[in-house]
């Protein structure tokens, strides 16, 4: 006769135990990313294109001279479009518009206020951000999964105290995943200078910026065998 096994809920003298370890933390944000998009628009289609190239590289040099602060710099959208006339029987274009976003990681939140300020101060330069975040290989994750594990132990434990009896093995435990919570967005800081406008003053005010604390939650699902109760 062919063994069934053990019993899914344990035995008399082994009785099964399943309790849930979960561990929430608020940890410091580790970087910050903002998002820079650059524009040109002009009626003359290499005239637009020249702007952009131009306001593009003012705003890539101005990030990459905090270099200290700066982790990575990606690019990401790129847009050329001719704007069409509304009227008439026949397609004119009667603007070109250009638009490239980068994104931008930073480590050092001392200089993002002043970086923020200085590239809103560019002609038709939008930001947007920061998002705060943590690395993906941050010890703060670890420390939150570490700390689901020992409520789990200690969870059970207390059941089983409680029946009057101790942990005797760890059968199983699930990892439920250490999740960070989605970072809510600071609101967008954004300057467009238009053509022919006003001169924007030379050195902007540096913005003061708070960094956002990180939530994060580590749950996991652990099965124990105990000894015999005390009934």
């Amino acid at each position: 006769m062919t063994d069934p096994g053990p019993l899914p809920y344990g035995t008399p003298d082994a009785p099964r135990l399943a309790v849930r370890g979960e561990a929430t933390l608020e940890v410091d944000p580790e970087i910050a990313r903002i998002a820079v998009t650059v524009a040109a628009r002009g009626t003359d289609r290499t005239t637009a294109l020249a702007d952009l190239a131009r306001r593009n590289e003012q705003a890539l040099t101005l990030i990459k001279s905090y270099p200290e602060a700066l982790e990575k710099l990606e690019t990401g959208a790129l847009s050329i479009t001719p704007e069409l006339t509304d009227k008439g029987r026949h397609e004119r274009v009667r603007a070109y518009r250009g638009r490239v976003t980068h994104t931008a990681t930073l480590t050092d939140f001392t200089t993002l206020g002043e970086l923020t300020t200085r590239l809103a101060d560019l002609d038709l330069t939008r930001v947007d951000g920061p998002w705060w975040d943590l690395r993906p290989d941050s010890p703060a994750h670890r420390a939150a999964r570490t700390q689901a594990v020992h409520e789990a132990v200690q969870r059970a434990r207390e059941y089983a105290e409680a029946l009057g009896a101790r942990l005797d093995a760890l059968l199983e435990i699930a990892d439920l995943g250490a999740e960070n919570a989605a970072p809510v967005a600071a609101p967008a800081m954004r300057s467009f200078a238009g053509y022919g406008g006003a001169a924007v003053q030379e050195s902007a005010p540096a913005l003061d910026l708070e960094p956002q604390r990180q939530t994060l939650y580590a749950s996991v699902n652990a099965r124990f065998t105990m000894t015999r109760p005390a009934l």
